[in-house]
């Protein structure tokens, strides 16, 4: 399910690529030391994560009603709030992984979905919704959940390490009438939206641009078929069916992991 997003291309001559992934990378760098060290931000040692599968146990979400109208998850801002903090989630996108929790424990009670997984999903596949292939410009969570610019994937035209996947939709979801694309913050080709696509922030829509509706979406993916996610079996069975890699699965382990700790995702 998940597609690799396009890069910015470069330009032809090696000294000027060269030259500007230098300033790229002291650039990043240093964004990173301010992002980690800056006001408001507590400087902590990163403790070392073991890998456990299923993932170690994180915070319980807080209990609120999902069955209230309108978007639920912003009753669990005071729950989410030291989370991001901690774990460098942006609180919105926290609130929706752990809303999906909570409506997929009702709806699938076998299946022992926790945040965390959905979290470490949204990391590896877009950095929860900031990620879009772009260094330049990349993507913010507007109020509304959807990310700005939207986040739009590569052609799935069986080029670039890509499955070959023709339309399916139309172009609606994704923009293009002859190619599949994986979009939104958890990246959903259409065929997979149409099957597994939920709304979860109340607006009568399900939209997979929008966080609250694609983790809802991402929930009912991984306990589809009656999978048990806490056993090391069901788990990797789930997130394999999200992107069957070996590597993919591991990347998603670690980050659920790191969040149980809780501490912001490295790998």
């Amino acid at each position: 399910m998940s597609a690799r997003i396009g890069r910015v291309s470069g330009c032809g001559c090696a000294v000027v690529v060269s030259a500007i992934l230098a300033v790229v990378l002291v650039v990043a760098v240093a964004a990173w030391m301010v992002s980690a060290t800056g006001p408001g931000v507590k400087s902590r040692q990163l403790q070392p994560v073991p890998y456990e599968v299923p993932p170690a146990q994180p915070a319980p979400v807080a209990l609120i009603d999902v069955h209230a109208p309108g978007r639920t998850a912003d009753a669990l801002d005071e729950w989410a709030q030291p989370l991001a903090d901690e774990s460098r989630i942006p609180a919105q996108a926290l609130r929706a992984y752990g809303n999906a929790e909570l409506i997929a424990k009702e709806a699938w009670p076998a299946c022992h979905l926790r945040w965390s997984t959905l979290a470490g999903i949204g990391y590896v596949e877009t950095r929860h919704g900031t990620y879009n292939g772009n260094w330049f410009k990349p993507s913010r969570l507007q109020e509304d959940g959807t990310p700005d610019p939207a986040i739009v994937g590569i052609a799935l035209n069986g080029t670039n390490g890509t499955a070959n996947i023709a339309d399916s939709d139309g172009g609606r979801i994704d923009g293009d009438s002859t190619y599949d694309r994986a979009v939104g913050p958890m990246q959903f080709i259409p065929q997979s939206w149409q099957r597994f696509g939920s709304d979860a922030n109340g607006d009568g829509v399900a939209d997979p641009h929008q966080i609250d509706d694609a983790a809802m979406g991402a929930a009912a993916l991984l306990c589809a078929g009656g999978r048990d996610l806490s056993t090391s079996e069901g788990w990797t069975a789930a997130i394999m069916s999200y992107n069957a890699s070996d590597a993919y699965v591991r990347s998603v382990g670690m980050a659920a992991n790191s969040y149980a700790v809780p501490q912001p995702a490295t790998s």
